[in-house]
C-alpha cells in the first residue's frame, strides 16, 4: 500500500482536516515587506564588530558529538588599526601630486633638453625641404586648387546640393514637391548670386588695392599665403603637401582588457580567480603604470617568472615590461610599460664632465634607471665584479666609477689592464701604482709589478687593522675607517680602489698566477672594511679563467650581456636568475647597460654614463690638477721609483748593515747603508727623499711583520723624532721566514 503524504494548509491547525492535496493561490505581487526578526534570547544579542558563530553542520555524519568550541577569528574591534597606521597606510595610498619629471631637476633637464632637441629638428628637416619640396609642390597643386574652390563656389551658388531631390521629384511626377523645390532653389540662387557678386567685387577692390598700395613684402606674403593655400586644396589625399617629419612609434592606449587578457595568456589566472586593479591604470613618464593583485596564491616571483609571456600578451617587446615588488602583499605586482625600448636609448655624457672634484664617501653618478632616474652608485666598504662579452660596454662602465675616483684627491688608485688596452692609458696622470698587459718589456715586468703592489697594499691592510684599533676615541671612536681619518696625510690610510680590467689575463700567469689570486682573494674580502676596495672586471667569468673563491669575494656584482643564462648567474651568483636577474636577455643594442645586484638592497638595470677617451682625458686631466694642488700625487703619477719586488733577502739584507749593540735604527740611515751594500738593488731608494725614502723600506719589511715606530734622538742638543726599526722586531720575523721555510 502506497503511503500518502498530507499537507496540512498553513491557516489550518493540524488534524482538522486530511487531504492528500491543495491547490494554493499563487500571489501575483511580490511581498517586499521583510520578515520580522525572530526575537532573541538576551545573551545571545551580537554586539557592534562580532560575528555570529556558524552552528555545526549536523548533516555531517562526523559532527555527532562535536560542542561549539571558541572563536579562531580575532574580534572585529582588532581590525581597525591605530590612528599613526592608519595615517601610514593612507601616506603610502597617497598618489603624488606633480610627475616625478616635474619634480625632478635632472628630469627637467632632461625634458628641456629634449623639446630643444625635438622641435629643432623638426624645424630643420621642414626647413630643408621647404625650397625644393614644398614650393614646387604648391606651384604645381595650386592650378587644381584653384578650380576645386571656384568649383566648390558654382555649386553653393546654384544649390547643387538639392538638385538629386528636385530629379527624383520629377521621376516620381510629383508636381507639388517640384515646384516647391523649385522655388526654394531660385530664392537660395538669388540670394547666393547676390553674396558672390559682392564678396567678388570686395575681393577684387581689396586686391587691387593691396596691389597698388601695399609693400612688396606684404603683397608677396599676401600671393604667398593665396597659392598655399590653394596648393593645400589642391593637394590629393594620398600625397600630403608636407611630410612627415619623425616616425610614429608603436604605441597604444593600455587598457584593463589587455592586462586581463596578458595574465590569462601568462597562465596567472583561471576561470574562478581573476586579477584586480587596486589603482586606476595611468601614463608614468614614457610609459604606463599599472598594479595589479595576483589571485590568491601567486606570487611575484610566478610573475617574473611569466615575464615574456606577459609581455606576449601585451603584444610588446620583453624589453618594454619591468616589473616591481611591492612590499605591502606578496601577490601584488607593479608593472611598468614603456612607449619602446628604454635600454636602447643612450643614457648620455657622466656628469663627472662638469664636475670639480668627488668626495668619494658620498655616492655618485653612475648612471640612469630604465625609466631615466639617476642611479648612484658608491664603492665603500665593498667589492665589485664586472661582466660580460666583448664590446658591450664594460670597460667603459667600470672607468666612470674609476674616473670618479680620480676626482677625490685623497683617494689611491691602483691600476693594472690585462689587455694593454688604451681605454686605461690616461689614468697614468693620477695612479699610484699602474701597469698595462702581462708581457715584460724595456726591463719592466708588469706581472711582477702588479704583485709587488698587492703584496704592498696586503702590509697596508694589516697595518691599518692595527692602526685603528690603536687610535684613541676622540679620533676613531669605533675604531674604524672615517673621512678625516682617510684625508689626514699623517696617518697615511686614505681611500684606495683597486682596480683590474681582464682579471683572467693575470689569473692565468704561469709563474705568478696562484699567488696573484691569493692576494685578490684577501683583499676583496678584508681590505674594504679599512678603506680599501677592490674592483675586477672580465669577460671570461668561468671557474678556470676566474675562479669563484675569488668572484665569491665580492659583495657588489654588475653583469652585461653575456650569452647564457648560466654566465649571467656566475657573474650575479648563484639564484640569481630565480630572481628574475638574467643579463642574456639584454641585446646587442644595449650597450652600457647592465643588471647591478649588491651596491644597495634593490637590485637593478643601470644605463651606465659614457665618458669616452677624450673626456676621460679631460676629466684625468683636472684631477691631477687637483692632486697637485693638495699634496696628493703619489706613487708612479709623481715620478717615483717604483718598490722593488720584495723578497726575503731583504732581512738578510737589513740585519747585515745594522752594527752590533744598534737595538733602533732610522729607517733613512738603513736605506743609505743598503745602498751602499747593494746599489743595483737599492740605489733608487737613496735619492729618494727622506720621507720616501723611509716610507720605501717600511713598505718593503711590512709584509714581514716587521713595522716602524718613533726613535728619538739627541743630536746637537736637539731631540729628532724619525721612524725607524726595532732589532728585535727584525730577528722575529727572520725566525719565522726560517721556520716557514724549514717547513716547507
Amino acid at each position: 500500500m502506497t503511503e500518502t503524504t498530507v499537507f496540512t494548509p498553513p491557516d489550518e491547525p493540524a488534524g482538522t482536516s486530511e487531504r492528500t492535496a491543495d491547490v494554493l493561490p499563487f500571489p501575483l505581487k511580490k511581498d517586499t515587506d521583510p520578515a520580522p526578526a525572530p526575537e532573541l534570547p538576551a545573551e545571545s544579542v551580537m554586539k557592534p564588530g562580532e560575528w555570529e558563530a556558524e552552528p555545526p553542520d549536523t548533516d555531517d555524519p562526523e559532527a555527532e558529538g562535536l560542542a561549539e568550541g571558541a572563536p579562531v577569528d580575532p574580534p572585529r574591534e582588532v581590525y581597525p588599526p591605530s590612528v599613526a597606521e592608519w595615517m601610514e597606510a593612507k601616506d603610502k595610498a597617497r598618489m603624488a601630486v606633480l610627475p616625478d619629471w616635474v619634480k625632478l631637476p635632472d628630469q627637467r633637464k632632461a625634458v628641456r633638453k629634449w623639446a630643444v632637441r625635438h622641435y629643432s629638428a623638426v624645424a630643420g628637416y621642414h626647413a630643408v625641404r621647404l625650397p625644393c619640396i614644398y614650393t614646387p609642390k604648391v606651384l604645381w597643386y595650386s592650378p587644381r586648387g584653384a578650380w576645386r574652390w571656384s568649383a566648390a563656389i558654382g555649386r553653393w551658388v546654384f544649390d547643387a546640393e538639392g538638385k538629386t531631390l528636385r530629379l527624383a521629384s520629377v521621376a516620381n511626377e510629383d508636381a507639388a514637391e517640384y515646384l516647391k523645390l523649385s522655388r526654394q532653389r531660385n530664392d537660395r540662387v538669388r540670394l547666393r548670386g547676390i553674396v558672390a557678386a559682392i564678396a567678388s567685387l570686395v575681393g577684387l577692390a581689396a586686391a587691387l588695392t593691396l596691389y597698388v598700395m601695399a609693400p612688396s613684402w606684404l603683397l608677396l606674403l599676401a600671393v604667398a599665403t593665396l597659392t598655399t593655400t590653394l596648393g593645400a586644396v589642391g593637394a590629393p589625399a594620398d600625397r600630403p603637401l608636407i611630410d612627415m617629419a619623425k616616425v610614429t612609434f608603436r604605441k597604444r592606449r593600455l587598457s584593463s582588457d589587455i592586462v586581463i587578457r596578458a595574465h590569462e595568456a601568462a597562465r596567472l589566472t583561471s576561470k574562478d580567480q581573476s586579477i584586480a586593479f587596486p589603482r586606476p591604470i595611468g601614463r608614468d613618464g614614457d610609459g604606463w603604470r599599472v598594479v595589479v593583485d595576483l589571485p590568491y596564491g601567486r606570487t611575484f616571483e610566478d610573475a617574473l617568472n611569466a615575464h615574456a609571456r606577459l609581455a606576449s600578451g601585451m603584444d610588446i617587446a620583453p624589453t618594454q615590461l619591468f616589473l616591481d615588488k611591492d612590499e605591502t602583499s606578496g601577490r601584488r605586482v607593479s608593472y611598468w610599460i614603456a612607449d619602446r625600448d628604454p635600454l636602447a636609448v643612450p643614457s648620455g655624457k657622466s656628469p663627472l664632465l662638469g664636475a670639480t672634484r668627488v668626495d668619494f664617501w658620498k655616492p655618485f653618478p653612475w648612471g640612469v634607471d630604465e625609466r631615466g632616474n639617476p642611479v648612484m652608485a658608491t664603492m665603500l666598504w665593498l667589492s665589485l665584479l664586472v661582466g660580460a662579452v666583448p664590446r658591450q660596454g664594460k670597460t667603459f662602465s667600470a672607468r666612470t666609477i674609476a674616473l670618479a675616483a680620480a676626482l677625490d684627491p685623497y683617494v689611491r688608485l691602483y691600476l693594472f689592464d690585462g689587455k694593454a688596452s688604451p681605454d686605461w692609458r690616461k689614468f697614468a696622470k693620477v695612479a699610484h701604482r699602474i701597469a698595462f698587459g702581462i708581457v715584460p718589456k724595456n726591463g719592466f715586468d708588469p706581472v711582477v709589478h702588479m704583485l709587488t703592489s698587492l703584496r704592498e697594499l696586503k702590509a697596508d691592510v694589516e697595518d691599518r687593522y692595527h692602526r685603528l684599533s690603536e687610535l684613541p676615541l676622540h679620533i676613531c671612536p669605533e675604531g674604524k675607517l672615517t673621512p678625516e681619518i682617510s684625508r689626514d696625510k699623517k696617518l697615511n690610510m686614505p681611500l684606495t680602489l683597486f682596480v683590474v680590467d681582464e682579471v683572467q689575463e693575470y689569473l692565468q700567469h704561469p709563474e705568478h698566477g696562484k699567488e696573484i689570486l691569493s692576494l685578490l682573494v684577501y683583499l676583496a674580502r678584508v681590505a674594504p672594511a679599512v678603506g680599501v676596495s677592490v674592483m675586477t672586471s672580465t669577460q671570461k667569468p668561468d671557474d678556470k679563467a676566474c675562479p669563484s673563491e675569488l668572484r665569491d669575494q665580492h659583495q657588489a656584482r654588475f653583469a652585461l650581456r653575456v650569452g647564457a643564462y648560466q654566465v649571467s648567474d656566475t657573474i650575479l651568483g648563484a639564484g640569481s636568475y630565480s630572481e628574475g636577474l638574467d643579463a642574456s636577455k639584454l641585446l646587442k643594442s644595449h650597450k652600457g647597460v647592465g643588471l647591478l645586484k649588491g651596491m644597495s638592497d634593490d637590485s637593478g638595470i643601470v644605463r651606465t654614463y659614457l665618458a669616452d677617451g677624450r673626456d676621460a682625458e679631460r676629466i684625468l686631466t683636472r684631477a691631477a690638477a687637483l692632486r697637485e694642488a693638495e699634496g696628493t700625487l703619489t706613487g708612479d703619477a709623481a715620478g717615483e721609483a717604483p718598490a722593488p719586488e720584495v723578497s726575503a733577502t731583504i732581512l738578510d739584507d737589513v740585519a747585515q748593515v745594522l752594527d752590533k749593540g744598534e737595538a733602533k735604527v732610522w729607517s733613512e740611515t738603513i736605506v743609505d747603508r743598503l745602498a751602499d751594500l747593494r746599489p743595483e738593488s737599492y740605489g733608487a731608494w737613496a735619492e729618494l727623499d727622506p720621507k720616501p725614502k723611509a716610507e720605501a723600506l717600511s713598505n718593503a719589511l711590512k709584509p714581514f711583520g716587521v713595522g716602524t715606530l718613533q726613535i728619538s734622538r739627541r743630536i746637537d742638543g736637539e731631540q729628532v723624532n724619525k721612524r725607524g726599526i726595532k732589532r728585535d722586531d727584525l730577528a722575529t720575523a727572520i725566525t719565522e721566514r726560517n721556520r716557514k721555510r724549514d717547513a716547507g
